[in-house]
């Protein structure tokens, strides 16, 4: 992994997922987890976040913005330019999958979040690998 403990942003608007993402990240070996439970207000608290999120998770469907507009916001900020920026969604169609990866996004993960392979797949990001688990 990098050499620091990295600090997570995961935007989700179900309770549940957030309750199995806080489960999850406090066995593993991270710095901070910060939780938006709507995209209101995107831009506004992403450039309050410090220190900056390491990696970026984004619910495709959440509402005011969608992880579509949210990944946009974000890859016009030149310090989030390379972060890692992964969908996660439960229902994925094979076709949306080039949507997925034309609009710009490092990978997808499916929800329900994988309790036993998701610190792997995390490790596997921060070292720049693109991970597209979708379960049909």
């Amino acid at each position: 992994m990098t050499s620091k403990q990295p600090t997570i942003l995961y935007v989700e608007d179900e309770p549940r997922s957030r309750r199995v993402m806080q489960l999850i990240t406090t066995e593993m070996d991270v710095s901070a987890l910060t939780m938006f439970e709507d995209s209101s207000d995107f831009l506004t608290r992403v450039h309050q976040l410090d220190p900056q999120p390491d990696l970026v998770f984004l619910d495709i469907h959440v509402r005011p913005h969608s992880g579509f507009e949210m990944l946009g916001m974000l890859r016009q900020i030149d310090a989030y330019a390379k972060t890692p920026v992964v969908a996660m969604t439960a229902s994925v169609m094979n076709e949306e999958i080039q949507e997925l990866r034309t609009a710009g996004f490092s990978g997808c993960l499916a929800k329900p979040i994988d309790m036993d392979t998701f610190p792997d797949a995390v490790v596997r990001i921060l070292n720049g690998e693109s991970i597209w688990h979708i379960v049909s």
